[in-house]
C-alpha cells in the first residue's frame, strides 16, 4: 500500500507543528464507537441480563480475569475502568482497518488508528506514566522510589533502560501486527480488484485474512491490557 498521509503542515502557522488528519478523524470514530458501546451497555440493565447486557457483563469478567491474574482484587479493581477502556478502544480501533480502508485520489483516510506508530506508542507512554503515577500515589515515594535500586543499587541504570524498553516493546509489537495486516489486506484487495481471474485468487484469500485478522486484533488487545496489568502490578504491588 504505497497511500500518503492526508497532512495538515505547519499547523495554526508553526513550522514545526504537523497533524495526520486520518488519525485524527479515525480517533474520533473509534472513541465515538466506544462511546456508544458504553451508552448502550448502562441503558435498560435488567437483574437477569440477556442480549447486549449480557455480553457486556462477559466482557467486563474477561477484563476482571486479567486484573485478578496479577494483583489482589483489592487492589485491582481501581483499574477495571482503565482495562474496559483499553481493551474495547484497542479492539474497536483494530477492526476499523479490518472492515475497509479508504484511500480516495490515493490518499489514506480510513484505516486503523493502530496501524501508525505515533498512535500506539502514544498509548504505551500513556501507560507507563499511569503506573508510575498509581506506583507513587498507592505506595508512597520514598517505597515507590526504593524499588529503582532493590536489591543493589547498579541497577538503577538497568531499570531506566527497562522502562523505556517496556514502552517501546508495547507500542511497537501492537502496531506491527496491525500494520502488516493491513499491507496484506491492500495487496489482496487490488490482487481481487484485478479482472475475474483476480478476483477468484484474491476475494477469498482476503476473506480468510479479515477473519484471521479479526482474531490478531482480539489477540494484540487482550496482550496490550493484560501487559498494562502486569506493568501496573509491579508498580503498585510492594511484593513485586
Amino acid at each position: 500500500m504505497n497511500h500518503e498521509a492526508p497532512m495538515w503542515n505547519d499547523a495554526f502557522g508553526l513550522s514545526w507543528l504537523d497533524f495526520n488528519l486520518s488519525n485524527i478523524l479515525m480517533m474520533f470514530i473509534a472513541s465515538a464507537i466506544v462511546l456508544i458501546i458504553t451508552i448502550a451497555a448502562t441503558r435498560g440493565l435488567e437483574r437477569r441480563p440477556k442480549g447486549f447486557q449480557n455480553f457486556i457483563e462477559w466482557l467486563i469478567d474477561f477484563v476482571k480475569g486479567i486484573i485478578g491474574s496479577n494483583m489482589d482484587w483489592k487492589v485491582g479493581k481501581l483499574f477495571l475502568p482503565l482495562g474496559l477502556t483499553l481493551f474495547t478502544y484497542i479492539f474497536v480501533s483494530n477492526m476499523l482497518g479490518v472492515v475497509t480502508i479508504w484511500a480516495p485520489g490515493n490518499v489514506l483516510w480510513w484505516k486503523s488508528p493502530t496501524s501508525d506508530p505515533g498512535i500506539t506508542i502514544t498509548l504505551a507512554v500513556m501507560v507507563v506514566v499511569l503506573t508510575h503515577y498509581y506506583g507513587v500515589k498507592l505506595r508512597g515515594t520514598s517505597e515507590y522510589g526504593k524499588d529503582f535500586i532493590r536489591p543493589l543499587p547498579f541497577l538503577l541504570p538497568f531499570k531506566i533502560i527497562e522502562e523505556f524498553a517496556n514502552t517501546l516493546t508495547l507500542g511497537l509489537r501492537l502496531y506491527g501486527n496491525i500494520y502488516a495486516g493491513e499491507i496484506l489486506l491492500g495487496l489482496l484487495a487490488g490482487i481481487a480488484s484485478a479482472g475475474f481471474l483476480g478476483f477468484l485468487g484474491g476475494a477469498i484469500p482476503m476473506l480468510a485474512w479479515q477473519a484471521f485478522s479479526t482474531f490478531i486484533g482480539f489477540i494484540q488487545a487482550f496482550i496490550f491490557t493484560m501487559l498494562t496489568m502486569v506493568y501496573m502490578s509491579h508498580k503498585v504491588s510492594s511484593d513485586h
